[in-house]
């Protein structure tokens, strides 16, 4: 096996639960919030995609999904859609809090660390846009009239 290849396998291997800054239960209650917010969405469903519960808008388009410890980064998280622009104002304002994701990171979505201290309200507001970026526009409309 080459270096290279060795090196990105290695960076890829799993943290060790007990020195993840959280625990299985905190992931468990992290699934449930989460399926509460997204599926009083119009037509989101869940599913396991990639090995991540993932919530999407008539089985097809992603709203979000739930990382824990991907690829060894430690973090328990949302990854999900954003307004344009809102990936770079959230990391410059809260870097402890927001981050570029892989694979979905270079089309603006987010990362939303849900392993420090969460206010569920905010998280319901951002999986709220994500869905009014990623839903089509008659679904959009039953939760926000005005787009």
């Amino acid at each position: 096996m080459g270096a290279r290849l060795h090196a990105t396998l290695a960076a890829m291997e799993a943290t060790p639960r007990e020195d993840l800054p959280y625990t299985d239960d905190d992931v468990a209650e992290a699934a449930d919030r989460l399926r509460r917010i997204c599926t009083e969405l119009p037509e989101v469903t869940e599913r396991v995609s990639h090995g991540a519960i993932t919530f999407f808008v008539r089985g097809k388009r992603t709203v979000g999904y739930l990382t824990d410890d991907h690829h060894g980064d430690g973090r328990l998280a949302l990854v999900c859609a954003a307004p344009q622009g809102a990936q770079d104002d959230l990391i410059r304002q809260e870097p402890e809090r927001f981050f570029r994701p892989p694979y979905v990171g270079h089309r603006g979505w987010i990362g939303v660390r849900l392993d420090v201290d969460v206010d569920w309200d905010e998280i319901a507001a951002i999986v709220a846009s994500s869905y009014r970026c990623v839903a089509p526009k008659t679904l959009v409309r039953q939760v926000d009239p005005t787009a």
